[in-house]
């Protein structure tokens, strides 16, 4: 009914601590560069909506603070 274990839970091939360092890298490179976007987005609505810059001048300003965002977060 109810299985008991007494071994280790993982018995399976050792870790692939390089692959296992590699996507660790890249999980937090998309979370800081998807958080960027997603912040610069936010802030280029809210200037096209409520700014008075409207569809233009939203995609300008989402341009010009992407940009700026890749230089700060090199």
């Amino acid at each position: 009914m109810d299985d008991h274990h007494n071994g280790p839970v993982e018995t399976g091939a050792p870790m692939d601590h390089v692959a296992h360092e590699r996507t660790y890298e890249f999980f937090l490179a998309a979370a800081k560069w998807g958080t960027m976007s997603i912040v610069v987005l936010l802030i280029a609505m809210a200037g096209g909506f409520f700014g008075g810059l409207g569809l233009l001048g939203g995609l300008v300003l989402f341009v010009i603070l992407n940009i700026a965002g890749v230089f700060l977060l090199r």
